[in-house]
This record gives C-alpha cells, structure tokens and sequence, in this order.
C-alpha cells in the first residue's frame, strides 16, 4: 500500500463528508472517521480512546459508530458505542472491516472509508431507524490526530 502524506486531499474529505450526511439518514445512529498516521499500541485500544475523546459517547442512545484509520501504520478498526453493541452480535463489524480491507489493499482508501460508511448505515437502520425530527448529534466532519 502506499500512503501519502496526508490520506486524503480536500475534495475527498468533502466526499466522505457528504456520504456520512447521507448514511445518516438512514439510520439515528452517528458516524465519525478519525484520521491519523501513527497508532502507538493496541489499534482497537486507541479507537476507543479517539471515541472517547470526541465525546461519541453522548449520543442520545449511545448509538455512535467510529472508523478509525491509521495510514503510516496500515491499521484501522471500527467501533461501536454501548448501545449497539448491546443488539448486535459479536461479529457485528467483521465483514465491514473486511470489505473495507479490500479496498485499502488496491490503495482505494477513500472507496473503502465510503463503502464502511454507507455499510454501517445499512446495519446500523435495522436497529436504529431514521426518525423524524432525528438531529445530528455529532459532528460530520474528519477527525485528525
């Protein structure tokens, strides 16, 4: 794989943005991506810090996803708060993490980080549908560290 400096330029980002607006309503859940070069330690373990952080935990029904991506050190994962993971299986977000992964092999990182969004949104909706009056609680915007 190859990296660049910074993973994606301005109109990428822009189109991530637009495709989170868009996953979001399908779903009353949030999505976040969370960008960085290096993670220092368990990949998963830092995901949940950056979640942390960005306060993904305050959503109503705790019903925040985060992609987390790593590009220097070629790691990414994607979590979910309590919410979900207290309805959906184990495994939840193993095929997603996958078909993403596939994506990021043929340095399609942009394509990948999309596809993931637009994939939780569907599994995300079959247990926390779009409501109406439903706000955006978290922002849409690319998270860097």
């Amino acid at each position: 794989m190859l990296f660049r400096k910074h993973l994606f330029n301005s109109s990428e980002k822009k189109q991530i943005v637009a495709a989170i607006a868009a996953a979001e309503m399908q779903t009353s859940g949030e999505i976040r991506v969370h960008i960085e070069p290096r993670c220092k330690g368990n990949v998963l373990a830092r995901a949940a810090d950056v979640f942390n952080k960005l306060e993904m935990h305050k959503t109503q029904k705790r019903n925040g996803v985060l992609i987390y991506l790593a590009y220097d050190d070629k790691r990414f994962a994607i979590i979910g708060d309590k919410g979900i993971n207290d309805v959906v299986p184990p495994d939840f977000w193993d095929t997603t993490k996958e078909e993403m992964s596939a994506y990021f092999k043929k340095g399609q990182f942009q394509a990948g980080v999309i596809h993931g969004i637009k994939e939780s949104a569907v599994h995300l909706a079959k247990y926390f549908s779009h409501e109406a009056g439903d706000i955006n609680e978290l922002s849409n915007e690319i998270s860097e560290g």
